[in-house]
């Protein structure tokens, strides 16, 4: 046995003996202070062997014995708190690592609350305003690379990051302001800083460092959401020591190099928002989205497009730093081409939101302000397409924001792109926004700038119309004359117009195919409009001419959007739906159910259907409704009433007699509904089973069980409806026995507004299934839903739930009381 290890091995056997044993506060200090040796803080120091085979294998025993010795009792052997300092030396001047994951260990490991914990939180804090965690994050960066080391990396760094937390969760109440996040994080920022600098003066040493420890400390709290607070620390002095200083700025790429890919999206757009400017963010990262695939994605793709969260300075910083060097600027001009492909895409135009719109906007500008002229020419049949067809898509949307920045963008980017071409101008209404995005591509003042070239250029011919009848004396005059003639037919009486229509220079659509046509090809929004006013009449009018076409047709009304100010689009489109469903009730239900779970819908149109869905159904169950229909006529602004009017005298009469006469018992007024068989019988389960097969499964963009739970809760309302509609109907067991199990499934959902669906589906269930079949068909059924009610009736936190579950037991009972004297001898 090596005699180095066997002479420490047994004086620390002895000292471990004596720390566990005695109660001497004399030979409790004597045996601490013989023990220091092998720390090298005393004047009779142990052999350089000793004491690193000390700190290697005994050092964490004898501090697992110490904090296992802690008590009041125990530190009051000696006065004046002499072996509560020399016990703390221990912690405060032995190896950092190992002092600071027992101190961990231990406060997580105490009872809570205790005499030791505190004491150990109380240590910790001293451990950390002593600078020690550098030390701990210095010891790191001499390791070499094996498996051990990278097991202890992993305890350490996990501890290093996720201290407020622990400590938060452990001390509660009485957690120390150390601890706090706000103050933990630029305290650990510092230390970063004091590593980094014996990093620098280790390489200037000549000996070799590794900082991959710290890039994982960076990474880790930067994904902790503490960019703020350890980035505002270290950015503003590594701005300072990397200006002109080449060591520092190696150093500062390295360590961001390092930073392991889950977390280079958060310390990456830590370092955009904490950098002043895009030289600062040159300094720091270097050429790193040339060597760093993530990196190039977090920078071209994900702060560009997939986000929108960044400010006007963040993205000056972002595209200046990829415009800062030769090596960078081909990303800059590949972003530039997919920020206008993107800018010009009419689906994004519709679905984006206008805040990103704006976004990508911005991003365009400033990258056509760091372009030059060489890069933007060889690239400019491309760009160009992309921006005129942009142009035309924003151009035709109904939303003025959105023309705007078709106009602002448009004027800017053709300046660019073509700037020996005539300047193209727009007429808007400036604000706030307008001037920022103007000022972001204005470029900046040089000396050969062409705003000191010559005079300004003069305007298009065209461009102001009235400004020689404005300068000059002879039109202006003339047009003054022709004002006062005009002025002089005052005693004219103006011809009554209140009755008039708007004249239409297309021709209303006569056929359900021309309406069809009309929505899907025609360029004439006259037409399109009046297309979509007169469809629901002329499907009502032509049952069979729209079941010819009733799929096509439903798919193309699903998909319409607003091409022209129609008033009341949604309305005529939804009553349109709803029509071409009731025609051809069994295909055109069961596209929509199918359409309701495919992919590339958005939750809109998915609730237009459970809307159509639900409607349809109610139409179809109304009693006398092929009397109504026939009856009922074009919609369109064509179509006159074709029973004669009542006259004016008759009309008196009947409201003379009807305020003349007395009535005992007020009955109804109008006439009896007509009785017939419920249409809906026949298709009940093409509109409802289809709705219950998926909506476990979720797609792409699209979860009922996750994020997307309104539109769960309208499902759930949409099937309660169906199956009121299904009163004693063929099909209302087995309808009401799957409602019952898709309610049973979701009964624990989280939100009030599907659990609110969910009760008012077993209302409909229990008054739609008759009494006897219910208890006959669904006897374990009504048992789960019983005891569900009850608890929801009891417990559930939202008042309306509680009063659906009341109501639906109200039910139950009353359905128990009827079957039970039929049961009775």
């Amino acid at each position: 046995m090596d005699p180095v290890a066997s002479t420490v091995r047994l004086a620390v056997q002895e000292a471990l003996h004596i720390l566990s044993s005695s109660e001497d506060g004399g030979h409790i200090i004597s045996t601490l202070r013989s023990l220091r040796r092998y720390l090298g803080e005393t004047e009779t120091q142990a052999p350089a062997e000793e004491q690193e085979e000390f700190s290697r294998t005994h050092f964490s025993t004898i501090l697992r014995c110490l904090v296992g010795k802690l008590s009041p009792d125990w530190l009051d052997l000696l006065p004046d708190g002499q072996l509560e300092e020399l016990w703390a030396s221990f912690f405060l001047e032995g190896p950092a690592d190992q002092a600071f994951l027992v101190l961990m260990e231990s406060i997580e490991g105490a009872a809570s609350p205790s005499f030791r914990l505190m004491k150990m939180a109380q240590l910790l804090a001293r451990f950390l305003s002593a600078g020690r965690m550098a030390a701990v994050m210095e010891g790191q960066c001499g390791q070499q690379a094996g498996l051990a080391s990278r097991l202890l990396q992993e305890t350490l760094l996990t501890r290093v990051v996720g201290l407020p937390d622990r400590l938060g969760n452990r001390l509660q109440q009485e957690t120390l302001a150390a601890f706090f996040p706000q103050n933990y994080f630029p305290l650990l920022g510092e230390e970063v800083l004091r590593v980094l600098q014996a990093v620098v003066d280790s390489l200037r040493g000549g000996l070799d460092c590794s900082i991959s420890f710290l890039s994982q400390v960076l990474g880790k709290a930067c994904v902790h959401g503490r960019q703020k607070e350890i980035l505002g620390v270290l950015v503003p002095r590594l701005t300072v020591l990397t200006q002109g200083n080449c060591l520092w700025q190696r150093v500062c790429w390295r360590l961001v190099e390092r930073v392991p890919d889950q977390a280079m999206e958060a310390v990456l757009k830590g370092l955009v928002e904490a950098s002043p400017g895009p030289e600062v963010l040159s300094r720091l990262l270097g050429n790193l989205v040339t060597k760093s695939k993530k990196a190039q994605f977090v920078m071209t793709r994900k702060l560009l497009f997939l986000q929108y969260s960044c400010s006007t300075p963040m993205l000056q910083s972002l595209l200046g730093y990829l415009a800062m060097d030769s090596q960078r600027r081909p990303l800059l001009v590949q972003a530039l081409k997919e920020l206008l492909e993107t800018w010009g895409s009419s689906s994004a135009i519709r679905h984006a939101p206008l805040e990103q719109q704006r976004y990508v906007s911005k991003a365009l500008l400033i990258c056509l302000v760091h372009l030059g002229e060489a890069e933007l020419q060889a690239s400019r049949d491309e760009l160009l397409t992309s921006l005129m067809e942009g142009v035309k898509s924003r151009l035709d949307s109904s939303l003025p924001p959105v023309r705007r920045l078709g106009m602002i963008v448009a004027e800017v980017a053709s300046a660019r792109l073509h700037p020996e071409g005539p300047p193209l101008k727009f007429q808007y209404e400036e604000d706030d926004l307008t001037r920022e995005m103007l000022a972001l591509a204005a470029p900046r003042p040089a000396a050969d700038s062409p705003l000191e070239a010559g005079p300004p250029v003069a305007p298009v011919g065209g461009e102001f119309p009235d400004q020689e009848t404005v300068d000059g004396g002879g039109p202006q005059a003339g047009r003054e004359g022709s004002d006062s003639e005009l002025d002089s037919d005052d005693e004219l009486v103006p011809y009554d117009m209140s009755g008039d229509g708007e004249q239409r220079s297309s021709k209303t659509p006569a056929y359900v195919r021309d309406c069809l046509e009309a929505l899907t090809a025609s360029e004439d929004w006259e037409r399109w409009e009046a297309a979509l006013q007169a469809l629901e009449g002329l499907i009502l009018k032509s049952p069979a001419a729209t079941r010819e076409v009733s799929l096509e047709l439903a798919k193309v009304l699903l998909h319409l959007e607003e091409k022209t100010a129609v008033a009341g689009f949604e309305g005529l489109r939804q009553r349109a739906l709803v029509a071409v469903t009731v025609t051809d009730a069994a295909r055109v239900a069961e596209y929509l159910a199918a359409q309701f779970y495919a992919l590339n819908y958005s939750l809109r149109q998915r609730m237009d259907i459970l809307d159509v869905l639900a409607l349809a159904a109610q139409e179809l169950s109304r009693p006398g409704r092929l009397g109504r229909a026939a009856q009922r006529g074009p919609t369109g602004p064509s179509s006159q009433p074709s029973g004669a009017t009542v006259p004016a005298w008759q009309a008196v009469v009947e409201e003379r007699v009807r305020r003349k006469t007395r009535r005992f018992c007020k009955g109804s007024m109008g006439r009896a509904a007509a009785a017939g068989p419920n249409e809906f019988n026949v298709v009940a389960g093409y509109f409802f089973f289809p709705l219950l097969q998926r909506f476990d499964r979720p797609v792409v963009t699209f979860d009922l069980l996750g994020d997307d739970q309104l539109v769960l809760g309208r499902l759930a309302h949409t099937l309660g409806a169906l199956m009121y509609l299904a009163v004693n109907t063929a099909v209302a067991v087995p309808m009401g026995k799957a409602l019952l199990e898709f309610v049973w499934a979701l009964r624990f959902h989280g939100d009030a507004y599907v659990r609110q669906g969910l009760l008012s589906a077993v209302s409909s269930v229990l008054l739609s299934v008759p009494a006897e079949r219910l208890l006959a068909d669904l006897p374990d059924e009504l048992l789960e839903a019983r005891s569900w009610l009850a608890d929801v009736a009891e417990q559930d936190a939202d008042e309306d739930c509680r009063l659906l579950a009341v109501k639906a037991l109200l039910l139950l009972e009353k359905l128990r009381d009827r079957l039970l004297p039929l049961s009775s001898p």
